[in-house]
């Protein structure tokens, strides 16, 4: 797979003379809007695991304990790298529950009662969609030359195409 490409000097020349949308005035456009996106999905999934880790019953227990633990960990630090490069890029970094909701896109999940298949089965959706959509958004930050963004896409693509892995494995 292919996540980060070099650009030629052709289309870098034509690149340079076009504004960022994401430093233009400061509009949630670009990769600024794509990073609170990508803050509110990472949070969500951090509180979802979160919630998972305290919540799992059953013989996979010890293992998916230890694993949601290892993850949601691993996601607060994405959580705190997007607001960083939100900061960096000179726009505030959304912070409420209400925001984070509005901007995802994943779910929170409000049942009380799962069985641990469907936690792996919530779990393992939710990081294939955010892999996939993090390619997306991997494209806007190389196209404006972000490149904090570049590198926490890349980062982010590869860490949820593992836990989706690492996750789905205890159903075999």
């Amino acid at each position: 797979m292919k996540y980060a490409t070099t650009p030629s000097k052709e289309s870098t020349a034509n690149l340079r003379s076009m504004p960022s949308q994401s430093k233009s005035k400061g509009l949630d456009t670009g990769t600024i809007a794509d990073m609170k996106k990508t803050l509110a999905d990472e949070y969500l999934l951090q509180l979802k695991t979160q919630n998972f880790h305290w919540n799992v019953e059953g013989p996979l227990f010890f293992s998916l304990h230890k694993l949601f633990e290892e993850q949601y960990n691993k996601i607060a630090e994405f959580v705190d790298e997007s607001a960083e490069i939100l900061r960096a890029l000179k726009s505030p970094a959304p912070g409420s529950f209400t925001e984070f909701k509005k901007a995802s896109s994943i779910e929170e999940c409000t049942e009380e009662k799962l069985n641990a298949n469907k936690m792996i089965d919530i779990l393992t959706a939710d990081h294939t969609t955010l892999a996939e959509l993090y390619k997306e958004r991997l494209e806007t930050a190389e196209a404006e030359e972000e490149t904090s963004a570049v590198t926490l896409y890349e980062d982010l693509i590869t860490f949820h195409e593992k836990a989706a892995w690492m996750i789905r494995s205890h159903l075999a």
